[in-house]
């Protein structure tokens, strides 16, 4: 099992490492870091109606966002249209309804695509709605090769701790190699996975844990990718990663640390990469969500702020902060301008941004990042010498292990080891001042509405064709992104593209 933390002994401890930006960037990936150019400072937004989120994503733009980070409502992350019966109640509640091309062109009307760069939160219907990005971009006159952004595209933690799932594993990998080998050639600027720590946090694992089991999917899907006959250093330079940021403070930067070191040396030793851009752990990063509390939901701008910080200071590439309200509702405006304004305090005023890695060379922080890194190698050993992480997801070992992390905490915080402000000390006997954000019932039906109108619109002959040409490449070995762009540009839904590949691919269903 992976070691404590804390557990070395002073003549253990390491010398301060190599200089940020050398190899394997302990210190960060760049000599200078936030020296000339800040982390990109996302905000995760999305919910209701295209035109809805539009308005959003202006607004937070107008604020000084410097990236879109996307938000799909789970119907469009199930592959399901916003008529589908399972769809009732669900359309457009935590995230944005996108059923077609036409959504895509109303989400991102009036955002000059080529000058920006957006992240897109989708996983299981990730080929499509990148398709959809890509054919919005083109009619704006952009150019596919210089659109930059990140599609999320990471399934395998949707089997271990989301459960956003369609395909089972086989064939949902293969559209993930698919997309690795078309994005390559035709949007090269396009990080085409940000293979996901955060969910696996969020469903309670340790912070070992959360880089042992997000490395280990990194590892599959590179495997994968190699498998299909690309060469490591082709496309491990477009993949990304996202992490999550908790309460513990110098636990949390060391962990930022202690991935990116041991994701250099899985590159160069396990897999042979030669080029130093393959072997960067580059990394999105968002607050945590499950540390929020809907008790004085002020106090959430607290473990924002910390939380935040951690990630500066552990050198991430982008960050989303979380709104004060999140524990009650997705997050009003107001509280999304006080998250965006705590990522620019820390950048422009609080002058962490002036040294590549502030903490580098600290006794603590070095042991921690060593800790960190060898409890995530033991897990990784223990996860290959279950057959990979496919065959440990089948067998139910990561999910147990997630979920007796989970439990331990909770009991932590029942028995009192574990406080938690607000929670079960500090209470206060008030009531919440905060109004939560409100989505309007009457969306739902206007955005079944306007799918009829689209579906009523189209050429059937054409989308009934593209639609068949896909499921014939399904069958085969034929990279299916080209059939899944031209079944979008004539107007198939995201749920007719999804059943489309269900019939031939089936569905998964968990047997453990």
């Amino acid at each position: 099992m992976p070691q404590p933390l804390g557990s070395s002994t002073p003549d253990q401890l390491a010398p301060v490492p190599e200089q940020p930006g050398e190899f394997p960037f302990t210190r960060g990936i760049y000599p200078d870091m936030y020296r000339k150019r800040l982390w990109t400072m996302r905000q995760y937004a999305g919910f209701g109606t295209a035109q809805e989120s539009n308005r959003r994503y202006k607004y937070l733009l107008s604020q000084g966002t410097t990236g879109l980070s996307v938000a799909f409502d789970l119907p469009t992350q199930m592959g399901m249209d916003s008529d589908h019966p399972l769809a009732k109640g669900e359309v457009g509640r935590v995230g944005v309804a996108i059923d077609s091309l036409a959504d895509m062109r109303t989400l991102l009307d009036g955002i000059r695509l080529e000058e920006i760069t957006t992240s897109m939160t989708i996983n299981s219907t990730a080929a499509i709605l990148l398709s959809l990005y890509v054919l919005v971009a083109e009619e704006q006159g952009s150019r596919r090769n210089k659109l930059s952004g990140t599609i999320q595209n990471d399934v395998l933690k949707e089997y271990i701790a989301r459960g956003t799932y369609i395909y089972p594993p086989k064939p949902a990998m293969r559209i993930i190699t698919d997309l690795f080998a078309w994005a390559g050639r035709e949007v090269p600027e396009w990080n085409t996975i940000s293979i996901s720590g955060y969910h696996i946090r969020e469903a309670g694992s340790t912070a070992i844990q959360e880089v042992a089991f997000t490395l280990a999917n990194g590892i599959a899907y590179i495997e994968a990718a190699i498998a299909a006959g690309l060469e490591v250093d082709s496309f491990a330079p477009r993949l990304s990663f996202f992490f999550n940021a908790h309460n513990n403070f110098l636990e949390e930067i060391a962990k930022f640390r202690a991935a990116r070191r041991l994701y250099a040396r899985i590159m160069r030793e396990r897999f042979g990469a030669t080029s130093d851009r393959s072997c960067m752990l580059r990394f999105h990063t968002q607050t945590g969500g499950s540390t929020l509390t809907a008790q004085q939901p002020d106090i959430n701008i607290i473990r924002v702020t910390l939380q935040a910080l951690a990630a500066v200071l552990g050198g991430t590439q982008s960050l989303h902060t979380n709104g004060r309200d999140e524990a009650l509702s997705l997050p009003a405006e107001s509280s999304a301008r006080i998250a965006l304004r705590t990522q620019q305090i820390i950048g422009y005023e609080s002058g962490v941004a002036a040294v590549a890695d502030p903490l580098g060379g600290s006794a603590y922080i070095e042991e921690l990042t060593g800790a960190i890194e060898q409890g995530a190698r033991e897990y990784i050993a223990r996860i290959d010498a279950l057959g990979g992480t496919l065959a440990a997801i089948e067998k139910g070992f990561v999910q147990t292990e997630i979920q007796n992390a989970a439990y331990e905490f909770q009991r932590a915080v029942e028995d009192g080891r574990q406080i938690v402000v607000g929670v079960n000390k500090f209470q206060v006997d008030e009531q919440a001042t905060l109004k939560p954000f409100q989505i309007d019932p009457e969306l739902e039906s206007q955005q079944v509405e306007r799918l009829r109108a689209v579906r009523a619109s189209r050429s059937q002959a054409d989308h009934l064709a593209s639609l068949a040409a896909l499921k014939q490449a399904a069958t085969g070995a034929e990279n299916l992104m080209p059939h899944i762009l031209i079944c979008c540009r004539n107007l198939a839904t995201v749920g007719e593209i999804s059943d489309t590949l269900r019939a031939v691919f089936g569905e998964y269903r968990e047997t453990f």
